[in-house]
């Protein structure tokens, strides 16, 4: 990696991962939650305005700092903007001391084998390039399984580590993101499935090579230890799933080793209709409580 000082605090520093990075498709209701309906605007473009203003609140809050939240994932239409006049993955380092990530998945296959593979990402070298460009550290990219499928779950992991040695040509730091749905019946199941497959990419990485993994929090506790203590593993984080965050939190902190990277659970209780004064309590008691679950495994 590029920055050694970015480097040793998403490796070695205490605190979560904020996901500041709803698409178009989850951005109508991440703004429903905040009350802010969609006669609020007529077209994409004023909803992403919308959106951004959201997070630029999120960012500038006094509470949103390196100490508690070390990185954040951001979406491509953050990453083109900018906050306070300066482009949001260098203000989110140099104001905030928090490591930007992106979002480069572009949406979902429909289900087969119990999975949904990530769609084809058109021009993801040229995205790559812009985001060494404009200062990202990482990236993200989601896939889902729904049920405990061998060859859809083998099928998931290998895409994703397909696409995680493109975005390490490129000197960025893939985040790897299986989400098991948090409501199937056999989701125990498909994590221990899960387990083994990313258990099979990893060994075959070369030294040097590494990755991130953003997980579901799992059916058994510590059940992921063995990832968390992979060499070729630089961190676990967990996403929330649709828990609640008092639940996700509770389930994170049976985890040794994981800590958070939640993005509904870190807005929950936000609302544009807040004072600033309101505002920035919510969200600092939101991110000590995701804290505490973070160091406590």
């Amino acid at each position: 990696m590029s920055n050694s000082e970015q480097l040793e605090q998403i490796r070695n520093g205490k605190g979560f991962i904020a996901a500041l990075d709803q698409s178009g498709g989850s951005t109508p209701k991440a703004l429903r939650l905040y009350g802010v309906e969609e006669d609020a605007y007529s077209n994409d473009e004023e909803m992403f305005d919308q959106i951004h203003q959201m997070r630029t609140r999120i960012v500038k809050a006094p509470a949103f700092n390196g100490e508690k939240v070390i990185g954040a994932i951001l979406f491509e239409k953050t990453m083109d903007r900018e906050m306070d006049g300066v482009p949001s993955g260098k203000f989110i380092w140099e104001d905030s001391g928090v490591v930007p990530f992106l979002k480069i998945d572009k949406g979902l296959e429909d289900e087969a084998n119990g999975v949904q593979l990530m769609k084809h990402i058109d021009g993801l070298d040229a995205l790559l390039k812009r985001g060494v460009e404009k200062g990202m550290f990482g990236t993200k990219m989601r896939s889902v399984i729904s049920a405990a499928s061998e060859a859809g779950i083998a099928a998931v992991v290998a895409q994703q580590f397909d696409l995680g040695r493109q975005i390490l040509g490129h000197g960025l730091m893939p985040i790897i993101e299986p989400e098991v749905t948090i409501s199937i019946a056999d989701k125990a199941e498909a994590e221990t499935i899960l387990l083994a497959e990313l258990t099979k990419q990893l060994d075959a990485l070369p030294e040097g090579k590494d990755v991130m993994l953003k997980l579901t929090l799992p059916e058994v506790a510590n059940i992921y230890k063995p990832l968390v203590d992979h060499p070729r593993v630089l961190r676990v984080v967990a996403l929330s799933g649709g828990y609640s965050r008092d639940e996700a939190n509770a389930r994170l902190s049976t985890n040794t080793g994981i800590i958070a990277s939640f993005s509904r659970a870190l807005t929950e209780g936000l609302s544009a209709q807040q004072s600033d004064a309101a505002f920035n309590e919510m969200i600092a008691g939101t991110i000590d409580s995701i804290y505490q679950a973070s160091v406590a495994g």
